[in-house]
């Protein structure tokens, strides 16, 4: 089953009427089916449109150490995709350690449509999905449910940080 993302309540004559508003994005059905094909538990979550971690930790009231932000990154051996807690901040030297490159930047938000055909900014964490390495900071093992990216501003995927892991096959390391 799925959650609603608002409520309305009109008032007329004296009754109030309240109307569950469906999300009209919610996560892309592939997504979807490759989550099921993990085998790892998860629920999606239904919020207000929101296009950044801050925003999604004030909508749903959690702290932003369990709110996951995906990056894209270009390497000299392709693409990848940083999962880290949402109140980090990326060291660019630390990650080019960690996956032994000579060079990491970040590319511009076209790359997003261009080569993962997505909306800036809805890139969702999972890398085998888009064909890419995932790579994790360690610290995001501190929360015990994640919320992450899912390819849609109006829906999240929650699920465990150490069943993410598993299913992505994702290097850890602290680059955060």
């Amino acid at each position: 089953s799925r959650a609603y993302s608002s409520t309305i309540t009109i008032k007329f004559l004296s009754f109030n009427f309240y109307f569950l508003i469906y999300n009209l994005m919610p996560i892309p059905k592939k997504i979807e089916a490759y989550l099921k094909k993990t085998k790892k538990k998860f629920h999606v979550i239904a919020h207000k449109t929101v296009y950044t971690g801050y925003d999604l930790a004030q909508t749903l009231k959690k702290g932003l150490s369990s709110i996951a932000k995906t990056l894209v990154v270009k390497t000299d051996k392709g693409y990848a995709l940083v999962v880290l807690p949402a109140s980090s901040r990326l060291d660019l030297k630390k990650l080019k350690k960690i996956l032994k490159v000579k060079k990491v930047t970040i590319p511009g938000e076209k790359i997003m449509s261009k080569v993962f055909k997505v909306k800036p900014g809805a890139i969702s964490a999972f890398g085998k999905f888009h064909k890419v390495d995932t790579v994790v900071d360690r610290s995001i093992m501190k929360a015990k449910d994640v919320i992450f990216q899912a390819g849609s501003f109006t829906d999240s995927v929650m699920m465990k940080a150490k069943d993410f892991i598993e299913a992505e096959g994702a290097l850890l390391g602290d680059f955060a």
